[in-house]
């Protein structure tokens, strides 16, 4: 049995749990971390891991939605909400998705493998991910289904496709990647956005 832990012994181990966890699943990813590698920081068993998370894939969803509003903040309420037109709102949502992933390495990772979010999903309860259903994907798809003409999940699949294209900014040049970004960011919301 588990040993309790008083609440300030739970707030500590969370909030290094949830760190650890960021770091570690963003530089080896979900299947290359282990649960010691998880805890040890922390100053718990391996075992003792269930008495926060219902597994390592509920730890890694909880520390992706820690970062759900400030990632919902500058990329859908500072970038898509803040622009002056469909194709500026579009430029401004792409430009703070890619500052993101340039900076967040924990999103950067979801982009690079996504099939660690299927894996995350895959073992977690419908109610648990019924979390993250409201987040800033949800609101680009509600504009893109407003905003534009065609459907909304081939516009997010071109999108996508564009935010692929940081993770191989060292290929392209790291001297010439921001013009290569500013210029294929024009010529996709300019092409989607054209009537």
């Amino acid at each position: 049995m588990p040993p309790a832990f008083s609440e300030d012994e739970r707030a500590r181990i969370i909030e290094r749990l949830l760190d650890t966890a960021t770091h570690l699943f963003s530089t080896q990813g979900l299947r290359k971390t282990s649960l010691e590698e998880l805890t040890t920081p922390a100053g718990i068993a391996k075992s003792s891991i269930y008495a926060f998370y219902d597994s390592k894939e509920d730890l890694y969803f909880e520390a992706m939605l820690r970062q759900y509003e400030g990632v919902r903040r500058r990329v859908i309420d500072e970038g898509l909400n803040r622009g002056t037109d469909t194709r500026d709102r579009l430029r401004r949502f792409l430009r703070a998705t890619v500052a993101e992933l340039d900076t967040n390495p924990l999103y950067r990772r979801l982009m690079s493998h996504p099939e660690e979010m299927a894996a995350v999903a895959a073992k977690l309860t419908p109610e648990r991910m019924a979390a993250a259903e409201g987040g800033p994907m949800a609101d680009l798809l509600r504009f893109l289904g407003t905003h534009l003409e065609g459907d909304p999940q081939v516009l997010l699949g071109v999108l996508r496709a564009i935010l692929l294209t940081p993770l191989y900014a060292e290929h392209l040049g790291t001297d010439i990647y921001p013009a290569v970004m500013d210029r294929l960011i024009d010529a996709v919301t300019e092409g989607l956005t054209v009537c």
